[in-house]
């Protein structure tokens, strides 16, 4: 059995360690826009939600809303949905980078919704006394909001990588290879069982490695 683990591999190491880099691609990509975008979205649903200080129904709903079209949507039809904004940005709709695209979007609400619920875990009794201070919006946000929920919000990233990782599995239907689309073509289609057994134990890997991590940084920097 390890013989032909062991030969299966160098026949297609090559496709192999260019997938895992693709995936890397794809979720990097994802990541950095989550942690761009979504945390500040997430912020302001949070700040503009009925019941806080700096409520807004209508600017909340219209955010709420759009939020929960994008996160309802089944996320093979969503990406077939955004082949023509793909195609508007990266001047085509097939590749890793159009695959990205997508999953940017999938990314910036899915975390959104994680960075609002750990903010809503806050004391409030924190919140009145920063502006019992006299602290600005921006002073509450960047020096009482972020800092008492930073671990929630790496517990919340660390989730949404894993999830990022599970959707880049399906991005072979836009060309956009991946470990994913490197196991159905050269696992499956091929009957090669035991690549398909490899490529389980390294997302294994990777998303222990991944929820491992993240645990740890939570616990580091959880002062409570």
């Amino acid at each position: 059995m390890l013989a032909d683990v062991v030969a299966a591999v160098e026949k297609y190491h090559v496709q192999m360690w260019e997938a895992i880099g693709e995936t890397f691609v794809m979720v990097g990509i994802a990541t950095l826009a989550a942690l761009l975008l979504g945390l500040p979205l997430g912020t302001l649903l949070y700040l503009c939600r009925p019941g806080q200080r700096f409520q807004n129904r209508w600017f909340f709903a219209l955010l709420n809303g759009l939020v929960n079209v994008i996160r309802s949507f089944p996320f093979l039809l969503f990406v077939v949905f955004m082949i023509p904004v793909t195609r508007w940005i990266v001047g085509t709709s097939l590749g890793t980078l159009a695959a990205s695209v997508p999953l940017a979007f999938v990314a910036v609400v899915y975390y959104s919704r994680l960075v609002e619920q750990a903010l809503l875990d806050i004391p409030r009794g924190i919140i009145e006394s920063a502006v019992s201070m006299g602290a600005t919006k921006l002073q509450l946000i960047y020096k009482f909001l972020l800092v008492e929920a930073r671990s929630g919000l790496v517990v919340g990233m660390t989730t949404s990588i894993i999830s990022f990782i599970s959707y880049s599995t399906v991005m072979g239907i836009v060309g956009g290879g991946g470990i994913g689309d490197f196991a159905i073509r050269y696992g499956y289609q091929r009957y090669e069982t035991v690549i398909m057994v490899v490529t389980i134990v390294i997302m294994i890997i990777l998303v222990q490695s991944i929820q491992l991590t993240g645990n740890w940084i939570s616990r580091l920097i959880d002062k409570r």
